[in-house]
């Protein structure tokens, strides 16, 4: 299966090829880099503002600003270092949208949670998937919510830091901060966090009286899960933890390692249709006129 995870982890010296050959007009070329790492900011981008249809806009934003500005590369760190740190600066200054619109704090989201009912799961004939997947559906979407209660800095940096699981020497050089500043704000993310999640969700605690069968139903009747569809959960994909096998952060400052496990645990997400971005990218006057493309 091709698994544009692994391969943009793989050695960069192939990056570094593309991006001469990209330089120089190839559009073949071009065409494998951003095939190579799209995928990577579209899940950094699902994290920032939850709905997919945004993420996409925000990931092509992203790559038109990482095309135009090839030519800047000059190999002084890895690309993908330089990639994330266009991604970053430009989710950091871009407008509130998608699942940002509405202002989340961990107390607003409990009470969300709270008020909606425990119901039975969706009868199997009523719906047009399997209800496991239905289930599967309200509990990344869930999750992916709590995210939006962290600022927008802190979720970035939890996105590189535990899901994505990079260094804290090339997530300080992306965040443009120091690696101990780094380390400190990744704690604060995931205590927070775990915080919440240990007094709320039944996945961390089993105490917890909430559980994703139990407010399926109720997700479907608010219109927060749509049955005919799925934004998060497919009958095939791949896992982030599965796809950045040893990758995984160790975590020293909180006892409690399940709820990181839950968000690598969440899928890793293709955009829709990549071939149709792809030529729309390659298209755009500034793309041809910056690279020359033959």
């Amino acid at each position: 299966m091709h698994n544009p995870f692994t391969e943009a982890s793989a050695d960069d010296s192939e990056d570094a090829e593309l991006v001469c050959r990209a330089n120089n007009g190839d559009r073949s070329a071009l065409e494998k880099l951003i095939l190579r790492h799209q995928a990577w900011i579209y899940n950094i981008a699902v994290r920032i503002v939850f709905e997919p249809q945004d993420a996409e806009e925000v990931t092509q934003e992203v790559l038109i600003k990482v095309v135009t500005r090839l030519s800047t590369f000059r190999g002084d760190s890895q690309f993908r270092t330089w990639l994330y740190r266009i991604t970053v600066n430009h989710v950091l200054s871009m407008k509130r949208r998608g699942g940002e619109k509405a202002t989340l704090t961990f107390s607003t989201y409990a009470d969300a949670i709270n008020g909606t009912a425990d119901l039975d799961p969706p009868d199997p004939q009523s719906v047009p998937v399997e209800v496991p997947l239905l289930v599967e559906e309200t509990k990344v979407a869930c999750t992916t919510g709590m995210l939006l209660c962290l600022d927008r800095r802190q979720r970035l940096i939890f996105t590189l830091g535990e899901i994505i699981g990079v260094s804290d020497t090339v997530g300080s050089e992306v965040m443009e901060m120091t690696t101990a500043n780094f380390r400190q704000c990744l704690s604060r993310a995931r205590r927070d966090l775990h915080q919440f999640m240990n007094q709320q969700c039944g996945l961390v605690n089993a105490s917890n009286p909430c559980r994703c069968v139990k407010k399926t139903k109720g997700f479907i009747d608010a219109g927060h899960v749509d049955p005919n569809n799925l934004l998060f959960a497919t009958s095939h994909l791949q896992r982030i933890g599965d796809i950045a096998q040893g990758m995984a952060r160790e975590i020293d400052d909180v006892a409690d390692r399940s709820f990181a496990a839950i968000y690598r645990d969440h899928p890793f997400l293709e955009p829709a249709e990549q071939a149709r971005w792809l030529r729309r990218i390659l298209d755009l006057p500034e793309v041809r006129k910056t690279l020359d493309l033959g």
